[in-house]
C-alpha cells in the first residue's frame, strides 16, 4: 500500500483548489466557444501549474512525471480539454529534455517560463498517426540549413503556438533511421497553420494544421543528431503516456462522482436508483476502473522517474485508463437517463471528451501491440 508524500499532496491540493475555483466554472464556456483558455493559462501559470517538467535551472518546478501526473488528474476532473491546452508545453519540451543541448534548452524554456509562449509537437501526419516511421515530411539538408517540407495535421495547439518541435524525414528512404527533430519559429518563412479543426470533444484544446513550405532551418535546431527522431519520439512515449493516462482516470473519476451523486438523488419506485443493482453495479465497476487506472498510471510514472524501463506499464496504463474514461463516461450518461443524452447536465460533455483518449498519443490497440511485444522481449 502507497501514500503520497506530504509534498505531493499539497501539490494535488493546489491543483485539485485551482480546477474548482478557476476551471470548473469556466468549462462550459470554452466548451461552447471553443475559445484558447488563455486567462486560466495565465493564472495557472501565476500559480506554477504549467510548464511543469521544465528544470529549476530554467525557471520550471522540475517536476517529475508523476508529479504531472497528479496535477494533470486533478485539472482533467474538470474540463480535460482546458487541461490539455495548458499542458501541452510539457509534451512539446519533452523531445527538448531528451535530446537538446544546452544552448537549446536555454532558449525553448526561457521562451516558455519568462516570456509565456506555446510550443507544440508537431509528429501526427495525414496519411501517418499510428505509423510513426510513416511521415512523409522532408528535412533535406544544405549546407548549414535544412530545407522543410511537409505538413502536420491534429496538432495541438498549433493555432496558437509561437514554436513548434517538428518530425521530418532528412533520409527518405531510411525508414526508421531516418527521421530527425527540429525546432521550428511559427514565424519564419513558408511555415503557416490552419483554423482550429472542429471535433466531438476538448474544445478548449485548439488542434490544427501546420503546413511547411520550403522553410530554412538552421542546423544548429536539430535535436539530438541526424537519423536519432524515432528513438526521441518513442522515449517521449514513456514520458507522456502516464500523464495521459493520469487526466483520463480524472475523466473517469469526474463521471463517477457525477454518476454517485445523481444516482443517490434521482428516485424511482419510491427509491433512489442507487439500490437498484442495475445501476449500483455500474457504479461499483466505475469505481473499480478508476483505482485500477489510478495505480496503473502512477505505477509507469514511477518507473520513469526512477530510472526503469516502462514501456509496457505505460502502454498498459495508456489503454486501461483510455478505457475506463470512455467506460465510464458511457455508462454516467446512462445512469442520467434522458438528462445524460442532454447538454445541461456535465457527463454530455464528458462523453464528448473521453472519447479521444482512445484515439491521441497512440491508439488503444496500438498500446496492446506494444504490450505484446514487450511480454515476447521478456
Amino acid at each position: 500500500m502507497y501514500e503520497l508524500s506530504e509534498d505531493l499532496k499539497m501539490l494535488q491540493d493546489l491543483a485539485r483548489d485551482f480546477t474548482r475555483k478557476e476551471i470548473m466554472p469556466r468549462a462550459e464556456h470554452y466548451d461552447v466557444t471553443g475559445e484558447w483558455p488563455w486567462d486560466i493559462y495565465n493564472k495557472a501559470r501565476e500559480v506554477g501549474l504549467v510548464n511543469l517538467n521544465i528544470p529549476e535551472e530554467y525557471g520550471g518546478l522540475g517536476a517529475s512525471v508523476l508529479e504531472e501526473c497528479i496535477v494533470g488528474e486533478q485539472m482533467a476532473y474538470g474540463c480535460s480539454g482546458i487541461q490539455t491546452a495548458l499542458m501541452l508545453n510539457q509534451l512539446a519540451m519533452l523531445p527538448v529534455l531528451i535530446a537538446g543541448n544546452e544552448e537549446q534548452k536555454a532558449h525553448c524554456f526561457s521562451r516558455l517560463v519568462e516570456g509565456g509562449e506555446l510550443a507544440a509537437y508537431a509528429l501526427t501526419e495525414p496519411d501517418a498517426g499510428s505509423d510513426v516511421a510513416g511521415i512523409k515530411s522532408t528535412a533535406i539538408r544544405k549546407g548549414d540549413k535544412y530545407i522543410l517540407n511537409g505538413s502536420k495535421t491534429w496538432i495541438t495547439n498549433a493555432p496558437v503556438a509561437n514554436f513548434f518541435i517538428v518530425f521530418a524525414k532528412t533520409d527518405p528512404e531510411g525508414g526508421h533511421h531516418g527521421m530527425s527533430a527540429f525546432i521550428v519559429d511559427r514565424e519564419w518563412p513558408g511555415v503557416s497553420t490552419s483554423k482550429p479543426l472542429e471535433k466531438m470533444g476538448q474544445h478548449a484544446a485548439q488542434t490544427g494544421q501546420v503546413f511547411f513550405e520550403d522553410v530554412e532551418v538552421p542546423v544548429a535546431n536539430r535535436l539530438g543528431a541526424e537519423g536519432e527522431g524515432f528513438m526521441i519520439a518513442m522515449k517521449v512515449f514513456d514520458r507522456s503516456r502516464p500523464p495521459v493516462a493520469a487526466a483520463a482516470t480524472g475523466v473517469a473519476q469526474r463521471a463517477l462522482d457525477e454518476a454517485v451523486r445523481y444516482a443517490g438523488e434521482r428516485k424511482a419506485f419510491g427509491q433512489p436508483i442507487s439500490r437498484f443493482q442495475g445501476v449500483g453495479f455500474m457504479l461499483a465497476d466505475m469505481a473499480i476502473r478508476v483505482t485500477a487506472g489510478r495505480n496503473l498510471a502512477y505505477q509507469a510514472a514511477w518507473q520513469v522517474d526512477h530510472g526503469q524501463r516502462n514501456t509496457e506499464v505505460a502502454a498498459m496504463a495508456k489503454a486501461f485508463c483510455a478505457d475506463a474514461a470512455m467506460q465510464n463516461a458511457t455508462d454516467a450518461v446512462q445512469v442520467f437517463g434522458g438528462n445524460g443524452y442532454s447538454r445541461e447536465y456535465p457527463v454530455e460533455k464528458l462523453m464528448r471528451d473521453a472519447k479521444i483518449y482512445q484515439i491521441y498519443e497512440g491508439t488503444t490497440q496500438i498500446q496492446k501491440v506494444i504490450i505484446l511485444r514487450e511480454l515476447y522481449r521478456r
